[in-house]
């Protein structure tokens, strides 16, 4: 059994920090799950690239309001509370954040916390015990 809290994490090498967001990793390969569970915030007035070429990401919001934007097909929908999208087809996107918008979100398979989005927006797949390029 894993119990942990965002208190505990913060401050250490889960809670990770970009130009836009915050993601405090609060489950992560290394606690030998098949998924990655994270509690996300992107920064209000950001909008960040993405593109997750070697993971299936859920990601559910549960504060703040914003758009997704799938940069494949032009398509954009709203975020807020409540709205879950999946990136079951590995889709480029873009999210931006119109407040401060807090996400739950899921990765499989599990990233490691080392990962660091490349000049596509992808996160590479790094396994436990490997080191990120």
């Amino acid at each position: 059994m894993i119990v942990r809290t965002l208190t505990e994490i913060e401050g250490t090498d889960r809670d990770v920090e970009a130009a836009t967001w915050r993601s405090r990793r609060l489950l992560l390969a290394r606690d030998g799950q098949p998924f990655s569970l994270h509690d996300t915030v992107l920064a209000a007035n950001t909008e960040t690239a993405m593109w997750y070429a070697h993971h299936v990401e859920a990601v559910y919001c549960i504060d703040g309001e914003g758009e997704l934007v799938n940069d494949e097909t032009g398509e954009t929908h709203p975020l807020r509370n409540g709205t879950l999208y999946l990136l079951d087809g590995h889709e480029r996107h873009r999210v931006r954040a119109h407040t401060d918008l807090r996400t739950v979100c899921v990765f499989t398979p599990p990233v490691t916390g080392r990962e660091v989005h490349d000049d596509d927006g992808a996160y590479p797949l790094v396994t436990e015990g490997e080191q990120a390029p």
